[in-house]
Parts: structure tokens; C-alpha cells; sequence
């Protein structure tokens, strides 16, 4: 072997430790984590738990960056456009990563392909609420009702294009009912007129109305995961109340861009699940009525995948555009 080569030969084997050992070296500098919603909501204080639980397990430097707008999709095209090197990732959501694919025509970026699923963190349910002193005590009651005046009861919708509107588009599917659908800018002004009578139910968070449950300004009559909530143990689910297989539920999970290296995924997973174990955490979600939920990566594109299939095809159903 020529003198030359025997250099090369030996340089390239004496730098595979170092190229190696690079890729360990991640991060060499802080994270950001794009929360798409505004600073204070339920999507904002899970992210920053769990940035503080891995940050404390990892010694990692994380930032979480709220970009709030468009439903989610102005914080998340971040993400989709960052360099895909694991120090920009974002806290996906059902309305940005399934729901509004599905009824936005001008997408500014593919939900499908621009994204690489991380972990799946969490997922809660609505709770379908009336007032008080509505006459229904059950799902069938309401819908007995519907039928008899089709459009006749008002849905209160914290805004278009959440799970809270599209489970009610959902019963009305799977009923052949229709609700008038009445929009908000917001939750609270959302049940702010349920509770006043200007509309009568209305698909909301458990962390935007449990508070007024316990003070008997509102009523459950049922819940969209496929268990009962723990902290409603009395109230049934939909699909307990005569509609099986009915499940509408609010989920988060950690995506990076599309094309980040599987170690960096890696190691974002074994993170994440990590902090989900944390017994303050686990106190927070179940607080808000939320199921942690973890796993692989390969799990979180599967789940992901799944829910954007199932959403799309109740839009189309529902044939709903914005």
C-alpha cells in the first residue's frame, strides 16, 4: 500500500471516535420549545412543566417561546421552517397538526410531512355541558330534543375548528341532528352565555369549566375520552351513553422538523418520557382532566397519523371550511 494511502487509512480510522463522539455532544446549546398558543394557557403551563422536569433531569438549557396565531399555525410553521438539528421543537396539538389541515385550503406548511413526531405528552378530553337549569340530564334527552327542531339548540363554540366545535359536529353525525353553532373569540364569553341562556351546550375544557361544575353553574352530561375522568367519576362518556366508539380528545405531543437526526429524536423521547413519570406533573394533568401519554417516537407518528386521518374524514362528513 502506497505511503499516501496508508495515511488516509489510518487518519479516517483515528477520526470515527471523534465524528462519533459528536453526535453525543448534543445540545451544545439551549433548546427552544415553540408553544403556538399565547403565555398562561393549559398548552403553556403543561410545555413549561415538562421543559422544567427535563431540564432538571438532563441539565439541558431550555426556552420556551410562545408564537401565538391562525389557530396555531403561525408558532408551528416556526418549527416546520427551523433547521432541523433538534434545537427548535414545538408542542403539536390536535387543532394545528389534524384538525386545521383539514379545514384550511392555505396551509403554510404539510402536518404530514414537514414534521418529525418526538413523544406523544398528553390528552384530554371535553366535557359536553349544559346550565344548570337545562331541562336535559342525558345525552338522549338532548338529541331526543334536536330532532324534534332541527338547529334548535344552540352550541356554544370557544372557536371554530377546535375539538370542542368538531365533537359537537361529531354527535350530530353520528345522530343525524344538526346544532346551531354560535362562535366565540374564547372560552370564557363562550360559557359566559351558556351560563346566561343565550345558547344551551357546549363542548368545553375540563380546565375551563370544572371550576363552575363545582359551583352548580354548570352540568356534565358526558365526556369524549374513552373512560370517565377521575375526577368525574358519576359522569359517563359518550360512547357509555348509547354512541360506542365515540371519542374526541385534545392531544399534545413534541415534533421537530422534518429531517431531524434519529439520535437527537432519541434522546427528545427518552426525555420527555422521563419527565412524564414526574409524580408533580402527572399531579398537573390530572388536575386539568389530562392522561399523560408518552411512548416511542414511532409510536407518536402512528398516533399522530391516525387522528389526522380520522379528523379529515369527519370534515369532509361534516363538510366544514373556513
Amino acid at each position: 500500500m502506497k505511503a499516501w494511502k496508508t495515511a488516509l487509512v489510518v487518519a479516517s480510522v483515528c477520526l470515527m471516535p471523534a465524528m462519533s463522539n459528536a453526535t453525543d455532544d448534543w445540545p451544545d446549546r439551549p433548546i427552544r420549545v415553540v408553544v403556538p398558543y399565547t403565555p398562561g394557557g393549559g398548552t403553556d403551563g403543561i410545555t413549561r412543566n415538562l421543559a422544567d422536569k427535563i431540564t432538571r433531569a438532563t441539565q439541558w438549557n431550555i426556552v420556551v417561546e410562545n408564537k401565538p396565531g391562525a389557530g396555531g399555525n403561525i408558532g408551528m410553521n416556526q418549527v416546520a421552517k427551523s433547521t432541523p438539528d433538534g434545537y427548535v421543537i414545538g408542542m403539536g396539538q390536535t387543532a394545528n397538526l389534524a384538525i386545521n389541515p383539514a379545514v384550511l385550503s392555505n396551509m403554510p406548511f404539510d402536518a404530514t410531512k414537514d414534521f418529525a413526531p418526538v413523544a406523544l405528552i398528553a390528552e384530554v378530553p371535553t366535557i359536553l355541558v349544559v346550565r344548570q337549569d337545562a331541562p336535559w340530564q342525558s345525552i338522549e334527552e338532548i338529541i331526543a330534543d334536536a330532532k324534534q327542531a332541527d338547529g334548535h339548540i344552540r352550541q356554544a363554540v370557544a372557536t371554530l375548528g377546535t375539538v370542542g366545535h368538531l365533537a359537537g359536529e361529531m354527535l350530530a353525525n353520528s345522530t343525524g341532528v344538526k346544532f346551531l353553532v354560535v362562535p366565540y373569540k374564547g372560552a370564557s364569553p363562550a360559557v359566559n352565555d351558556l351560563i346566561g341562556g343565550q345558547t344551551d351546550i357546549m363542548f368545553a375544557t375540563p380546565q375551563g369549566v370544572m371550576s363552575l361544575i363545582e359551583a352548580g353553574k354548570v352540568r356534565p352530561i358526558a365526556v369524549t375520552s374513552a373512560r370517565r375522568l377521575s375526577s368525574l367519576p358519576d359522569v359517563p362518556t359518550v360512547a357509555e351513553s348509547g354512541y360506542p366508539g365515540f371519542q374526541a380528545v385534545d392531544w399534545k405531543a413534541l415534533v421537530a422538523p422534518a429531517g431531524t437526526p434519529a439520535h437527537v429524536i432519541k434522546k427528545l423521547n427518552e426525555a420527555a418520557n422521563t419527565a412524564l413519570k414526574d409524580a408533580d406533573l402527572l399531579a398537573q394533568l390530572e388536575t386539568e382532566g389530562s392522561t399523560p401519554m408518552g411512548g416511542t417516537s414511532g409510536d407518536a407518528q402512528a398516533y399522530i397519523g391516525a387522528q389526522q386521518q380520522s379528523w379529515a374524514k369527519l370534515v369532509k362528513a361534516s363538510n366544514i371550511r373556513f
